[in-house]
């Protein structure tokens, strides 16, 4: 598999405050590649420059060859990017079918009148319960977002980002605040949901990225300390020394 996706020597520091000094990495297609690390590290920072919120101080993403950088999340969104968030981002008074339907129109560059036509209607409504349908929603896809339970609400969220069609995921710390049982259901989800996408993926739960990873890069302090595969990145002496302790 050909690079996908290259971190190019991504700077960035906020009024002098240097937050990442040199971030290089590589992410193959159908990947996926977990970024871990401490808290205060830059993972959220990094997130926000992949995905077209903040601009490199400087630096290159290179997304299949082309220079991403600094393109808007609208623009991302149309190369086939797309990107949950650490916080719930959804919309809390409409249904779950509503917020998915919502993201597929989009997709397609309908407005709501375009919907009429029967036949564009009927593509748009089963597009939008088979997403439901991955994520785990079914039962409750006539519900307010905001009678969900905290697990339900991330699930309908990466249901949001599925709903674009989207190629490469980024998903932030989509486990956190879940309890055990939920974040089990989260990590078969997951996975299967993003059977044959490329994933990024931000996570502290060392038990999700270990299930899910095919490659991990350990941020520590603003650069990438080593990038391998979950068996090697488990034994690595500098890891266990800057994040995951010798247990």
């Amino acid at each position: 598999m050909s690079d996908y996706l290259h971190i190019q020597n991504i700077h960035k520091d906020f009024s002098g405050l240097k937050v990442l000094t040199g971030v290089d990495f590589k992410v193959r297609e159908k990947e996926r590649h977990a970024v871990i690390g401490p808290n205060g590290a830059g993972k959220t920072t990094l997130f926000n420059i992949i995905s077209g919120k903040f601009k490199p101080s400087s630096g290159a993403i290179l997304f299949r060859g082309e220079d991403i950088s600094g393109k808007s999340a609208d623009v991302l969104n149309r190369h086939g990017l797309s990107r949950s968030f650490q916080i719930t981002n959804v919309f809390q008074e409409l249904s779950v079918f509503d917020n998915i339907l919502s993201g597929v129109r989009s997709r397609y560059g309908l407005r709501y009148h375009f919907l009429r036509t029967p036949a564009r209607n009927r593509v748009i409504t089963e597009k939008t319960e088979t997403i439901i349908e991955k994520v785990g929603l079914t039962g409750v896809k006539d519900q307010p977002a905001s009678s969900l339970s905290y697990g339900q609400q991330r699930a309908l969220e990466i249901g949001i980002t599925l709903s674009t069609e989207p190629e490469l995921i980024l998903l932030d710390e989509p486990t956190a605040g879940m309890t055990r049982e939920e974040t089990e259901h989260a990590i078969k989800m997951i996975d299967q949901v993003t059977a044959g996408l490329t994933l990024i993926i931000i996570e502290h739960d060392m038990d999700v990225v270990f299930s899910l990873a095919d490659t991990i890069s350990v941020l520590h302090y603003g650069t990438i300390l080593v990038c391998d595969a979950p068996d090697k990145i488990r034994c690595d002496q500098r890891v266990k020394d800057a994040y995951l302790g010798e247990g």
